[in-house]
C-alpha cells in the first residue's frame, strides 16, 4: 500500500492509499488513530478514473512522467494556455496566516471559502468579484506588490498555535471595499506550536490545509501531507526516532 495522495481541510481530510487498484481514502477526523510506518519512497503514480496506477520510478512525490504543472498558478493575466478558458467569475481576496502573513490570492467565486479551506487561512476578506480569471490575475499581480502572493509551509507550522494580530489585520483591510469576512476554527487549540515531522502515526489533532497535526508519545506533530505521497506503509506503529518538544518531559 501507498500513499497516494491527500485532501486538506476544506475538501473533506484524508490520506488517500492505492495499491494498482481502486483507492482507499483514510478519513483524518479529531481523536482518529493512525498506525502507518513509512517505508521506501518513489513515486505515487497517477488515480485514473478512481483507480490507482502504481509507478516504481525512484523519483518522489513524482517522477517526470508523472509530473503535473498547474499554469494558472503562474499566471499574471497573460494566459499560459494555448488558448484562455478561465471565463467563470472570480473573487480577489486577502488570506491571514497569524500572527500577520497577509496573502493575496485569486479563484473561482464559487470556491472561495473551500479554497481558503484548503490554504489553512486563519481569516479571509473577498475584495472584489471579476468577470474572468485574467482580469484577476493582473489584480492579483498588482496587489502582490505589497502583499505576498505565497505562504511557505515553515510559516504555516509557525502559525499553528498563534493568533492573527488584530491591529495589523484591520490595517491591511482598510485598504480594500472589503464585500465579505471570514474566520476559520481548525479545532486545534494548540497551546505550542508542534515541531515538523514526516510520520503518520500517532493520534490526530486535526488538520488546517495541508498540515496534519497528530499527537505522538506526548508531542505534537505538524505533518505536511504533500511530504508524504509517495511513501509505501503498512499498519503498525513507527518505530523511528522522533525529535520531542521540551514539554513531553514536564
Amino acid at each position: 500500500m501507498q500513499i497516494v495522495g491527500y485532501e486538506p481541510s476544506g475538501r473533506g481530510t484524508a490520506l488517500v492509499l492505492g495499491d494498482g487498484g481502486p483507492v482507499e481514502r483514510r478519513s483524518l477526523e479529531s481523536g482518529d488513530s493512525l498506525s502507518y510506518p513509512l517505508g521506501s519512497r518513489h513515486c505515487a503514480g497517477t488515480i485514473d478514473d478512481g483507480d490507482h496506477v502504481a509507478c516504481d520510478r525512484p523519483a518522489a512525490p513524482y517522477c517526470e512522467y508523472h509530473t503535473s504543472t498547474w499554469v494558472c498558478a503562474r499566471c499574471t493575466g497573460t494566459c499560459l494556455k494555448a488558448e484562455m478558458d478561465c471565463y467563470e467569475t472570480h473573487a480577489v481576496y486577502i488570506a491571514a496566516f497569524a500572527p500577520d502573513t497577509f496573502k493575496v490570492g485569486v479563484t473561482k467565486r464559487r470556491r472561495l471559502e473551500t479554497r481558503l479551506r484548503e490554504q489553512g487561512a486563519d481569516r479571509a476578506a473577498h475584495v472584489q468579484t471579476v468577470s474572468n480569471g485574467r482580469i484577476a490575475r493582473e489584480l492579483e499581480a498588482e496587489i502582490a506588490e505589497w502583499l505576498v502572493d505565497r505562504v511557505r509551509t515553515p510559516e504555516k507550522v509557525a502559525s499553528l498555535a498563534s493568533t492573527v494580530d488584530e491591529e495589523a489585520w484591520e490595517d491591511v483591510l482598510a485598504e480594500f471595499d472589503v464585500i465579505r469576512r471570514f474566520e476559520f476554527d481548525y479545532g486545534l487549540d494548540l497551546e505550542s506550536q508542534p515541531v515538523r515531522e514526516t510520520l503518520a502515526s500517532g493520534t490526530v489533532v486535526g488538520v488546517k490545509g495541508r498540515l496534519l497535526v497528530l499527537e505522538n508519545g506526548g508531542t505534537s506533530y505538524a505533518v505536511d501531507m504533500r511530504d508524504l505521497v509517495g511513501y509505501d506503509v503498512a499498519a503498525g506503529e513507527t518505530n523511528r526516532q522522533l525529535q520531542s518538544s521540551l514539554g513531553s518531559f514536564g
